[in-house]
């Protein structure tokens, strides 16, 4: 189970399913993979059941949703990636696992009478980033608002959060001070201090210059059996209305009387202020304050008497009445302010003790009159009219959208523009196009707009949220397909070329290979190849090296640390690009007892690892002990399912 969960971390895939395995739901969320409030209800709905727990069951619906859901996350940051390649991954069979987790742990909290209060969810949901302002602060506007977009109720997310948070507090737990002994640590740590030297030739696909054209139905045949290759992700066009706070900027200014009612509100915060900085000394008794007093009025400074008595005076800088007040005492404070700069006050009993203070400068900074704030308030009063003005509007439209008003009239009656875009990429590209940029309005719209379907109301998207948001939805979805092969010819005949080539490039290092098994130097089998190919190059390094800070090597280095002594292989350069022959031509194997920060480091990653499978293993014993029922056929139906209906999807 280690060696497994070791290669798959070090997957493509790894890193995401590393995410999801503790906090399934909320980490989804924060990735915007929750969306049309599907994941975000209780397990259960329509369709049939392939997981069942206690009283909660998952149906295939649910299964195949979520994974179609992570593919497209998964898309949206590879644009070209397959839906072959990641379920190849074993992508669908990990998120089976963990749905049923989920479930489970869920229905065995229950056993337990163990409750999540909602003081804890409230504070989890304050955390969480997409639900903050600038400063990061939870902002109520924003969690509407995404919430909204995301077609997720507030219900639905709690029960989401809570799930999450009871697998957190379950699991976690199982993985503290699991240790690992030196005896295990040892060999792992070893691996990382183990080089190896090898020599690799590449044997490039563009090196057989012989390769002719294909034929009109060779090349029909080809595109047809390649279509995937050639697949164009899926494209929408856009349609959107911005509403922008500016448009009320008239509205929003405010009148003289709310002006001065704002003045009056807040005349404290414009009345004269006084502060000051002291110099301070506390002392324990009086007697001891008096003496250092006497020694300050007889000419020494303050800073010098509390040096002789082995003290040192500190610094209160731009200090309030209220302040000094608040952190010694009020008749501190009013000793303070009665002396004048440059005197002494004191000894005065404080919070800690006898407080001797020296005035060392006096701040006055006078009223502010109104008419020498006006603009400051109007301005503040402006911004907040503008703000509640633009949020009734926007309320206002999301109730008619809500009513059923359609897109065009929403738009017709409140007076906004219709805007379409042309024919967009997730990652905002156009492929007929590719020097168009989107508007700065248009590329917030695209991951909201790209998750709907195409019957789906408008949502409102903020832009700059609290001061422009577009009412957007798809105008028009063009799935993902091959172009016609006219529209590709020149591409796809190279593509052809290219890929006879790397057959060619195949055979011929399998042949290299097999001289350079049978004892030929590797470079004279290359030089007698019949064909002009790059002369080998030697390559070689430890493994902690090779690997530094989590970068993968290539994989025609990386090859040489699986490769047995004295070996040779073939690997594919990849894409059709040709073919490499490794050759692995000695082993320096590594020591690391003694290098205790080494050992420590591999401890500590192993012992992650230990308490993850742990974890699996607890997963497992409740689910044995609930009796959780499976479906052995749910992941490669839904593996058909996705196959299917994603057809080349890139």
């Amino acid at each position: 189970m280690l060696s497994n969960f070791r290669r798959f971390i070090h997957s493509k895939f790894g890193a995401l399913f590393a995410l999801l395995f503790l906090g399934v739901i909320a980490a989804a969320f924060i990735m915007g993979d929750i969306s049309s409030g599907k994941f975000g209800s209780s397990l259960g709905g329509g369709g049939e059941t392939v997981a069942k727990a206690g009283g909660t069951r998952l149906t295939l619906t649910q299964f195949q949703e979520r994974v179609q859901r992570v593919f497209e996350n998964a898309r949206r940051g590879t644009p070209g990636l397959q839906i072959s390649e990641f379920l190849a991954q074993g992508a669908a069979s990990q998120i089976y696992d963990q749905l049923v987790a989920a479930m489970t742990l869920k229905e065995y909290a229950k056993d337990q009478d163990v409750h999540i209060s909602k003081r804890l969810v409230d504070a989890q949901i304050a955390q969480i980033p997409a639900f903050q302002d600038a400063a990061g602060n939870f902002s109520q506007e924003n969690f509407r608002q995404l919430l909204l977009r995301e077609r997720i109720t507030e219900q639905a997310l709690r029960e989401d959060i809570t799930r999450e948070i009871l697998e957190r507090q379950m699991l976690a737990p199982l993985g503290l001070g699991a240790k690992l002994s030196d005896s295990i640590i040892l060999p792992y740590a070893s691996l990382l201090l183990e080089a190896r030297q090898g020599t690799i030739a590449a044997i490039p696909a563009m090196a057989f210059k012989d390769i002719k054209d294909p034929s009109d139905a060779q090349l029909a045949g080809y595109y047809r059996e390649n279509a995937a290759r050639f697949t164009i992700p899926e494209q929408r066009r856009i349609r959107y209305a911005v509403i922008d706070g500016e448009r009320f900027t008239q509205a929003a200014q405010p009148t003289e009387a709310e002006i001065a009612a704002a003045y009056n509100q807040n005349k404290a915060s414009y009345a004269a202020k006084e502060s000051r900085s002291f110099e301070q000394l506390i002392l324990p008794t009086e007697a001891a304050a008096k003496a250092i007093a006497a020694e300050v009025k007889g000419g020494k400074s303050l800073a010098a008497a509390a040096q002789g008595a082995g003290l040192e005076a500190s610094t209160l800088t731009d200090q309030s009445r209220e302040s000094l007040a608040a952190s010694s005492s009020a008749a501190v404070a009013n000793a303070g302010f009665a002396a004048k700069q440059g005197e002494l006050a004191g000894p005065i009993r404080g919070s800690l003790g006898w407080v001797i203070l020296r005035v060392s400068s006096v701040k006055t900074i006078p009223a502010r009159a109104l008419s020498a704030v006006r603009d400051e308030i109007a301005a503040t009063l402006r911004s907040q009219k503008q703000k509640r003005l633009l949020s009734e509007f926007t309320g206002k439209v999301e109730d008619q959208i809500a009513d059923g008003g359609s897109f065009e009239e929403v738009v017709k009656d409140n007076g906004l523009k219709l805007e379409t875009t042309p024919f967009l990429l997730a990652n905002s590209k156009q492929v007929e196009d590719q020097a168009y940029q989107p508007s700065a309005d248009v590329v917030p719209l695209l991951a909201p707009v790209f998750q709907m379907s195409q019957d789906d109301d408008a949502q409102l998207i903020p832009i700059k949220p609290d001061q422009r948001y577009a009412l957007a939805a798809p105008a028009e979805i063009r799935a993902a397909a091959p172009p016609p092969l006219e529209k590709v010819k020149p591409l796809v005949v190279a593509q052809y070329k290219l890929t006879q080539g790397s057959a060619k490039a195949k055979a011929l290092a399998e042949q290299i290979r097999a001289k350079v098994a049978k004892g030929m130097k590797l470079a004279d089998a290359v030089s007698q190849a019949g064909v002009a190919l790059p002369a080998p190059q030697t390559v070689g390094g430890r493994r902690a090296d090779i690997m530094r800070e989590g970068q993968r090597p290539p994989a025609e280095v990386a090859i040489l640390f699986s490769m047995a002594a004295n070996s040779v292989k073939t690997l594919p350069i990849g894409q059709d690009r040709g073919y490499f022959v490794v050759q692995l031509n000695g082993i320096k194997h590594g020591d690391a007892g003694g290098q205790t920060a080494l050992l420590n480091q591999v401890r500590s990653q192993l012992s992650d690892v230990v308490g993850q499978e742990y974890a699996q293993q607890f997963e497992r014993a409740v689910e044995k002990q609930l009796g959780v029922t499976r479906n052995p056929s749910a992941v490669a139906d839904v593996q058909r399912a996705l196959a299917s209906t994603n057809g080349g999807a890139q």
